[in-house]
């Protein structure tokens, strides 16, 4: 079967962190360094590591370069990569001790799992001395990057989940989406049935079921996992067999494609909205940047569907940047950080690809000099923040595994070797078991 590699390397990361992390102690500098934690120009020298575009990597290495002309006594080796496989060589390196002193986190799970491991620095102390200027940055911002009392990592940029649309292929197909986001699940599968009829095209592109089925469940009430993550946080099963039963549909229709498709792209310049193969795609809103960049399009954004979005969507860290316990060079890692956040250079460069501006006065700055994608990205975040609920945070450390399950059992359901209503029941099973470790 083609999709048990992927999804089994995935299900394995939860188990290779605690293995590996679970006699993990501050690590040695570098071989390169000195005594006094110098390399041999004299410079304290950094590791730091993202994932992220192609894109994304030339705009942070310009960010590095003019940190680096303001902050003369650093230099920064970089270390980047695709998301795929991201937290799977953190776990090498964090099994070696040798985690980069910053480092890129995303928020939810895999913070959790960190802080579980205890291999995250509470940043605190570099805030309270100023080192990290955080004044005027809203409280229900900054609590996506605490845990157990601690500020383990800083919000890059807020996010938020979106419908991209291609609406040159929307009006071919003679069919409008509503920009105010007003349309249910039933209105979306109808447009996309649509388009595929009218164009021969797909209708829209498989939703991954991570991120999606989390918010189908917040639309509806309810949480991928209750109060104290000890369990799943729904109790009736049906609405993940109707929430498979509408995916496996639109596939068995010809409306979306499958995982044979899905796994053909590598990047985003494959992305079926790229290349006019689909008119939706559900991401998160940072990815903007990318998307527009890989095509000749400015992509349209709106809200996910459902009949109570306002309780489905929710802002969101674009990603945090975190510094390891194990890191010799604390409080210059911390330098960078604000760096990060309070400088104008660095949105002027990157934009809004690692989410909108925290700062109030730097997003006022930037108005100016924005991009047309930049500004439909921070017109669509107004529209998140009027029409939103606050962002869950009670993920279990066992969270990665969870999701990794869930994405086993979507991919078996839309392979058809599983009904909705027996992936459902196999994927509560499996969280029981693995939550009851």
């Amino acid at each position: 079967m083609r999709w048990k590699p992927k999804v089994m390397k995935t299900m394995a990361l939860g188990l290779v962190l605690t293995t590996f992390l679970a006699g993990c102690s501050s690590s040695e500098g570098s071989s390169s360094e000195s005594k006094d934690g110098k390399n041999k120009d004299g410079k304290v020298e950094l590791r730091m590591t993202w994932w992220g575009t192609q894109s994304r990597h030339d705009s942070t290495q310009e960010i590095i370069k003019k940190f680096e002309e303001e902050n003369p006594d650093i230099k920064i080796s970089s270390e980047f990569t695709g998301f795929d496989g991201y937290f799977e060589k953190m776990a090498a390196q964090a099994a070696g001790n040798n985690l980069p002193d910053i480092m890129q986190m995303n928020f939810g799970e895999y913070l959790n799992q960190y802080a579980d491991k205890n291999l995250l620095t509470d940043l605190t102390s570099f805030v309270e001395d100023g080192t990290i200027n955080l004044d005027g940055v809203s409280d229900t911002i900054l609590v996506s990057g605490e845990k157990n009392g601690k500020m383990l990592g800083v919000p890059t940029g807020t996010n938020a989940l979106t419908t991209f649309y291609n609406e040159d292929m929307l009006k071919e197909a003679g069919v409008e989406t509503p920009l105010d986001g007003k349309w249910s699940w039933e209105e979306y599968v109808d447009i996309a049935t649509k388009v595929h009829e009218k164009t021969g095209e797909y209708g829209t592109r498989l939703m991954e079921s991570k991120n999606m089925f989390d918010y189908y469940l917040r639309e509806k009430g309810f949480k991928l996992f209750n109060e104290d993550g000890t369990a799943l946080g729904y109790d009736d099963d049906k609405l993940l067999t109707d929430y498979f039963t509408m995916n496996k549909k639109m596939i068995d229709d010809g409306v979306a494609p499958g995982y044979d498709t899905i796994q053909q792209i590598k990047g985003i310049e494959d992305e079926l909205i790229v290349n006019g193969k689909a008119p939706f795609d559900f991401k998160w809103s940072n990815q903007a940047t990318a998307l527009n960049g890989a095509s000749d399009k400015l992509f349209g954004m709106t809200l996910l569907p459902g009949d109570d979005n306002k309780s489905g969507m929710y802002l969101n860290p674009a990603m945090l940047w975190s510094v390891s316990e194990n890191s010799k060079h604390k409080e210059e890692a911390a330098r960078f950080i604000d760096f990060f956040i309070n400088n104008i250079e660095v949105y002027n460069i990157g934009g809004t690809d690692r989410g909108v501006p925290i700062k109030e006065e730097v997003r006022n700055e930037m108005v100016d000099k924005l991009s047309d994608s930049d500004k439909k990205v921070i017109e669509y975040i107004e529209l998140v923040t009027e029409n939103s609920s606050p962002n869950d945070t009670n993920y279990p450390k066992q969270a990665t595994e969870v999701l990794a399950a869930l994405q086993e059992v979507d991919e078996l359901v839309m392979y058809g070797q599983l009904t909705p209503k027996d992936g459902a029941k196999e994927f509560r099973s499996k969280t029981e078991s693995i939550l009851g470790r």
